[in-house]
This record gives C-alpha cells, structure tokens and sequence, in this order.
C-alpha cells in the first residue's frame, strides 16, 4: 500500500513536470516501454528489486534500455535510482499512464485475462466499459495465464474479478469455512 501512494506521488509529480514542458505524450509513449519492457523480462525486474546492485549500475543500466526517451523519464529513472525507490518504476509507469490518460479525458482499462482478446471481443469490452464509465475508454489487455480462464476487469479504482482461479479460491474459502 505505501509503495503505491509513493507510486502516485512520483507519477503526479512526473506529469506535472511533462505538462509544464509540453511533453506528455512523449512521456507516455516512454512510460508505455518501461511497462512493456519491465513486464517481459525477468531479469530486468531482478535487477530493479535486487539489494545487492549498485545504485550505479541499475541507473546507468535503465539509461542504455531506454535510451532516446525523453528528458523527463531520464530524470524519472536518476530519481528513483537515488532515492533507492527504483523497484517503483513499472508501477510508477503503469500510474503516469492512468493519470495522462484521466487528463485527457480518457479512462485506462487494463482487461488480465489467460489468452489474448480477439479485436470483436475487445471492441464489445469497450463498448460496454464506455456505457458503465460514461468517459472514453482505451483497453490495455494483459496476460496472465494463472488466472486459468474468465477475466479481470480494472477500470481506475474499481475492480471486477470474473476469473476461474478467483472462483475456485471462494469455492476453498466456503469449503474450508464449512469444516
């Protein structure tokens, strides 16, 4: 929970300093990689969470990865490295992400589901997260096959958990509470 107050706190301040350059979107599009980039390698996010690292080496590390982003995202990786906050990075990415998109007018909807969304299903999940939300709606869709089938729906603060693990979780509680 702290960590991810800490998460909004750098994401406000970050595009706070991208709408006073003019350069949110540049930002996004870097903060849209570091998500992409965090999320398909495990070895980056060993690096990221590792003690033992040197301050020095995860830093200049995450400059040549994202090398070419904007100045803001340099400075956004310089930060967190020193103030040893650089575990935060994907998830203050994720946060910059929803906010930009909040100051456009426009809601984030992250769909997790176990295979990818065929373009018809995803075109009838906007439709529908568009009448519930009455804002225009961008679907970002993850994978993550441990939730075995169904769906995770997140849509800014709010949550709907229709996946077959989470099922199968509250099918356990009610059998091992029943005992």
């Amino acid at each position: 929970m702290g960590n991810s107050r800490a998460a909004v706190r750098y994401a406000k301040a970050i595009l706070d300093l991208a709408v006073d350059n003019k350069t949110t979107d540049k930002v996004e599009k870097d903060m849209r990689s570091i998500v992409a980039t965090v999320a398909e390698s495990a070895e980056l996010r060993n690096l990221l969470a590792s003690p033992v690292i040197k301050s020095a080496i995860k830093k200049e590390t995450l400059l040549s990865i994202f090398n070419g982003s904007d100045a803001v995202t340099e400075g956004l990786i310089t930060i967190l490295v020193d103030n040893k906050r650089v575990d935060l990075l994907d998830e203050v990415a994720e946060k910059y992400i929803i906010l930009n998109e909040e100051l456009k007018g426009k809601d984030l909807a992250y769909v997790t589901t176990a295979i990818p969304l065929t373009p018809a299903l995803e075109k009838e999940i906007l439709k529908k997260v568009t009448e519930l939300t009455g804002k225009k709606v961008t679907i970002e869709n993850k994978i993550d096959e441990s939730i075995v089938g169904g769906f995770v729906l997140r849509v800014g603060d709010l949550q709907y958990d229709a996946s077959i693990s989470n099922k199968l979780n509250n099918l356990k509680r009610e059998f091992t509470n029943s005992l």
